[in-house]
């Protein structure tokens, strides 16, 4: 697993999001982008992490960012995550890790003594020119908004 690193240039990638709208990384340029990644929608700490994000939404958009949350799970588990928190942003369902691939998340993770293969729970901001230009590798899920900003 090569993972993205500062410096790189993420490689264009197109995806669904939970409504089944394709999203390209193409359709973010001239913006900031945050692409966080989170292993499965719904859980604790990832309901923690996108609702803290959620609630900085605003000041995140004020800094001229936009927000995508990308895990490995379908459509309908996206779009049940989103509307019962009411997120903003969209959440891509790459099922087929297009994306997870692109960036480099997915590899051997320790749960509860158990290894087994699966999503890290990173976040890349990106700017202008789909450049990265912080990875947070240490995600701290109920205060993330402020290690982005």
């Amino acid at each position: 697993m090569k993972t993205l690193k500062i410096g790189d240039k993420v490689p264009d990638f197109t995806a669904k999001d939970q409504d089944g709208n394709e999203v390209k990384l193409s359709d973010y340029i001239g913006k900031k982008l945050v692409v966080f990644f989170y292993p499965k929608a719904s859980t604790p700490g990832c309901t923690a992490e996108a609702c803290n994000l959620r609630d900085n939404y605003k000041e995140l958009q004020e800094q001229g960012y936009e927000l995508l949350g990308v895990s490995a799970d379908s459509e309908k588990r996206q779009t049940n995550f989103r509307n019962k928190y009411e997120f903003p942003f969209p959440l891509l369902a790459d099922e087929d890790h297009t994306v997870i691939n692109a960036f480099g998340v997915w590899g051997p993770k320790k749960f509860m003594g158990r290894e087994y293969d699966g999503i890290h729970r990173m976040t890349f901001v990106i700017d202008e020119k789909s450049e990265v230009i912080n990875v947070i590798e240490k995600v701290k899920t109920k205060d993330h908004a402020a290690q982005i900003l």
